[in-house]
Formats: C-alpha cells, sequence, structure tokens
C-alpha cells in the first residue's frame, strides 16, 4: 500500500533528501516514513514509480509491482539476488533490476587459427536500473533502494513487453519455481531436524527408563542376597 496525496494537499513529513545528480539509491532510516505520490499526475502518464520507503504485503505483490512498471516504461525484470535467513531459509530481501544488467563474458571477438570468429550479440549493456525491497519487522516489504535511469533506449511493443520478453518471462518463470524448491526442500529440512530431535529426546527417555529398572534389578539382586546371609 503506498500512500497518497492529491494535488493542494500537504503532508507533514519530509521526502527523502536527494542530491542533484546523484543516483537515486537510498538506505531507509526510518521505517514509519511513508512516501507521498501525486495522483493526478502519475494517473495522467499511466505509470506509477517505485520510489523508496513504498510498502507491499507480500514480497509476491512487489515483484508483481516492479514487472507492470517494466512493462509499461518498455525493459524486461531480471530476477536477481536475495538474501535468506540462516535459521529457516526465508527470503528476507530481494533485488530486482532491468535484464540488460551486467556484461556478457563472451561480448569479445575469439581470435585463433582461420577468420576471427564474431561473439554472439548481447542482450546486457551494463544497466544500472535497479529495486530492492526487504522484509521489515512487521512483515511487509519496503522499498529500500531504486534506481531508475536505463542506458539505453527503452522499448514498447503494442503488447507492451519488449522483444526480449518472452525469454525473460520463461527464465523468471524458472526462478520462481526454483524458489519454491528452495521452500520446500527448508520445510523439509525443518520437519527433518525436528523428527530428530524428537527421536533424541525419546531415546534418551527410554535409556533413563532402562537404567531404573536396571537399578530396581539390582536393588532386589542386593536384598535377596542379604536375606541368604542372614539365613
Amino acid at each position: 500500500m503506498v500512500r497518497k496525496i492529491r494535488k493542494g494537499q500537504t503532508d507533514n513529513k519530509e521526502r527523502p533528501e536527494i542530491q542533484p545528480n546523484s543516483l537515486i539509491f537510498h538506505e531507509i532510516e526510518d521505517d514509519s516514513a511513508q512516501p507521498t505520490v501525486d495522483v493526478e499526475e502519475e494517473e495522467e502518464a499511466g505509470i506509477v514509480e517505485p520510489c523508496v520507503g513504498m510498502e507491499f504485503e507480500s514480497e509476491d505483490a512487489a515483484r508483481k509491482f516492479y514487472s507492470e512498471y517494466a512493462r509499461r516504461l518498455g525493459f524486461v525484470v531480471r530476477v536477481m539476488q536475495r538474501r535468506r535467513s540462516g535459521i529457516d531459509g526465508r527470503t528476507l530481501a530481494r533485488r530486482l533490476g532491468c535484464n540488460k544488467q551486467g556484461f556478457s563474458p563472451n561480448n569479445r571477438t575469439i581470435v585463433g587459427p582461420g577468420p576471427d570468429k564474431k561473439p554472439r550479440p548481447s542482450a546486457r549493456e551494463g544497466c544500472k536500473a535497479t529495486i530492492l525491497v526487504k522484509m521489515d519487522k512487521s512483515g511487509k516489504w519496503v522499498v529500500t533502494r531504486f534506481e531508475k535511469d536505463h542506458n539505453h533506449p527503452l522499448v514498447v511493443t503494442a503488447s507492451g513487453f519488449s522483444s526480449s520478453g518472452d525469454k525473460d518471462k520463461k527464465i523468471e518463470e524458472l526462478t520462481k519455481e526454483l524458489e519454491h524448491q528452495d521452500h520446500l526442500c527448508a520445510t523439509y529440512r525443518e520437519k527433518l531436524v525436528s523428527f530428530m530431535n524428537s527421536v533424541e529426546e525419546q531415546t534418551e527417555e527410554l535409556a533413563s527408563k532402562i537404567q531404573h529398572i536396571v537399578d530396581n534389578v539390582r536393588k532386589v539382586e542386593s536384598e535377596v542376597q542379604n536375606f541368604s546371609r542372614r539365613r
């Protein structure tokens, strides 16, 4: 959910300070700070732009929002790094970006015997456009970094997707499936650890009962021996 204001309304909270000629890449310092967005201007353009402090109910909601933003703007989203909990494997932070981020390792001409081989055209151009969302203590996902600018032309087709959209959509689907399998593995691992702990507790309890029986048998044997000596 994003808190918005219309023209003529005022907001007492200051927006994050942005220095001229600097990247729009900020860390959230106050979780209570809520961004303000001019609804009328953005509705006219048809594109709601992400901003630092924007909140979502889930990681999936944040991803869908950024994917829709990318579709309208004319680029394809690449699902990038994530940070997971070392305890239960949950995703705590996720970075999404333009599919033209980075550079392909095979973008140089191959020199060798015979004619030089030209590399295949690279889809990556070192674009810096990215967004980082993190899960806060309340369980909501908050935008903590946002880089808007692209270093390449944005292409919007009639369907709203760029020409390489099908490929990247498939990559995104496979990434989601991989994350789902990771989540299942984490769940199974948690259940296995719980089962092993239960077995260990029952083993200790059984060992204690056996020891108690052994002690009782020895006590009875000792009493029998003492009784025999008295006779």
